[in-house]
């Protein structure tokens, strides 16, 4: 059996040492991604006839590349959502799929205050504006006292609610089909429905996967329902958003602002007409990419790909 992994997450050998020298220790060879955005099919095939695992990225894995990778048996998912990849396709090629599930929580959570705080202050625009010569004014607002919206409760929603804390927001709701009462407790979150949460939230981030219940969520609909006064966030999945509806929303000022670090489309189009807008900030899906969490997050799955080489139960095995 060929000992070659793929690692199609771009500089890897740069941001991921352990797992590097984890993998290479245990005898793998590691074929790298050189570019710089997201590996394509075509690149895959060129290289895949002999890999027997990858740490793969956000390219979309299907029946055609399974076909292409016969000795291929198993996905580790550098992080954590999986609707990139056909998980049926998968299990029939005998291929285990894996996420590193919870290893970026910490990134993701930074990241999503870093949204709320740069879009209640207006950060990207004063300091553009700053730049260029500018000395505009502008009064924002403070998370102290409002109500803190979150779409999904899982580990990195959590993760959140503790760093909110430190805020002392006036309430942190949340809306989940599965509802963790203890941690709920313990953090003191409200589960509330989801129209309650919509016109009740001066704050709003997703943290929900991609399904088809998901997508497009937040439509026109959702959007009239939220305060005019309200921040939307999504560091979930672009798919999860009709990019249109958040357009017109930003535009009639349905809603004062929104920060998106995921597209329907990436990587996002240029011509997207949300790049225009001054009430709009964003980044290219980089919310859980810290050098801390890189080199977790690729460990485990390094960890992954060994222990299903090694006829061991992967941890995360997400097919079965």
């Amino acid at each position: 059996m060929s000992k070659k992994v793929l690692a199609t997450i771009p500089m890897f050998s740069l941001r991921c040492e352990r797992a590097l020298k984890l993998l290479r220790e245990k005898g793998y060879d590691i074929i790298e991604y050189k570019g710089e955005t997201v590996m394509t099919p075509e690149e895959i095939k060129k290289v895949g006839g002999d890999i027997c695992g990858a740490i793969v990225g956000c390219e979309r894995w299907s029946e055609e590349l399974f076909d292409a990778c016969p000795n291929l048996k198993v996905l580790a998912r550098f992080g954590v959502g999986v609707d990139c990849i056909d998980l049926e396709a998968a299990k029939r090629h005998g291929v285990k799929v894996c996420n590193a599930k919870g290893m970026n929580c910490d990134a993701v959570g930074e990241a999503t205050i870093l949204f709320a705080l740069a879009s209640l202050r207006n950060l990207v625009e004063l300091s553009n504006t700053t730049k260029q010569g500018g000395w505009i004014r502008y009064t924002g607002n403070t998370l102290r006292g409002k109500t803190y919206g979150l779409v999904g409760f899982g580990a990195i929603a959590k993760y959140v609610a503790t760093l909110l804390q430190s805020f002392q927001p006036g309430r942190i709701i949340a809306y989940d089909v599965y509802q963790d009462w203890e941690s709920a407790e313990k953090l003191g979150v409200e589960f509330v429905d989801f129209g309650t949460l919509l016109r009740e939230s001066d704050v709003i981030s997703l943290h929900i996967p991609a399904t088809k219940d998901t997508a497009e969520l937040f439509g026109k609909r959702e959007f009239e329902l939220m305060k005019k006064t309200a921040v939307f966030i999504n560091v979930a999945r672009g798919t999860i958003v009709n990019e249109q509806a958040l357009y017109q929303a930003l535009c009639d000022k349905e809603i004062a602002a929104a920060a998106l670090d995921v597209f329907a489309v990436e990587p996002v189009d240029e011509e997207n007409p949300l790049l225009k807008l001054d009430n709009f900030i964003c980044m290219p899906h980089q919310a859980a990419d810290t050098h801390e969490t890189f080199e977790a997050v690729a460990y485990f799955d390094a960890e992954a790909i060994i222990d299903v080489m090694d006829g061991v139960e992967p941890r995360n095995w997400l097919n079965q």
